[in-house]
């Protein structure tokens, strides 16, 4: 990729979120973030005053959906374009977003990796440029976009076992030892500890050690963004 770094905005109503997905960016080469909202409104006002190439755009903000953002960025004539970091999975709304020039789709919870393989994707299809000699090389641009390698976790986890627990684990306002949701999840708890700490090194768990028992304190894990 030649030129400036692609220039991102981070819109997430979650400032744990926001901060997460501003160091994923960061810790890709060729992107820099350029602006942070919280809202819809503010992510208006950055785009009045800054240049942004891409937006990573959560659907759900306290002000209105992001797809509404969208629209009226799109009516303004901002040509950004915009990668959707939503729990959403009505493909209805995918459509839509598909329509509004939504290029790619990040549903929480993700990994860098899973982030990283769609930006670097993304800066592969920015980067095509001339004109195509032919069928085979339109559709080898936009496969960048449309077919994303499988974002690997790390060795001995699984994705739907993941899944699971992040599930189990969202679903529990209190929080979770690793043995109870090994219980919930229909998992050992082994397993279940193994997965409870790729999500506090990812950044979406805490753990705290759990009082008033005899013996040594359990860890007790709690979700660190807000459910939807």
């Amino acid at each position: 990729m030649s030129g400036h770094a692609i220039r991102v905005l981070v819109v997430e109503d979650d400032p744990v979120a926001a901060d997460a997905h501003q160091l994923y960016v960061r810790r890709v080469p060729g992107f820099a973030v350029a602006g942070v909202a919280h809202s819809r409104a503010e992510a208006g006002r950055v785009l009045e005053r800054t240049a942004i190439d891409l937006i990573l755009l959560d659907l759900y903000l306290p002000d209105g959906h992001g797809l509404h953002l969208l629209r009226s960025l799109r009516a303004g004539g901002h040509q950004a374009d915009v990668i959707a970091v939503t729990s959403a999975r009505d493909l209805g709304i995918v459509r839509e977003g598909v329509s509004l020039g939504v290029v790619q789709y990040v549903l929480k919870p993700f990994t860098f990796a899973t982030l990283r393989d769609r930006l670097v994707r993304y800066a592969e299809f920015r980067a095509s440029s001339g004109e195509a000699s032919g069928q085979d090389e339109v559709d080898r641009a936009l496969g960048a976009l449309r077919t994303p390698h499988a974002a690997s976790l790390p060795k001995g986890l699984s994705a739907p076992t993941l899944e699971a627990v992040t599930r189990t684990l969202r679903e529990s306002d209190s929080g979770l030892t690793a043995a109870e949701a090994a219980v919930r999840a229909g998992i050992s708890r082994i397993t279940a500890r193994r997965y409870l700490e790729h999500l506090v090194t990812e950044g979406r768990a805490e753990r705290s050690p759990q009082y008033g028992h005899v013996g040594r304190p359990e860890l007790q894990y709690r979700w660190r963004r807000a459910a939807r």
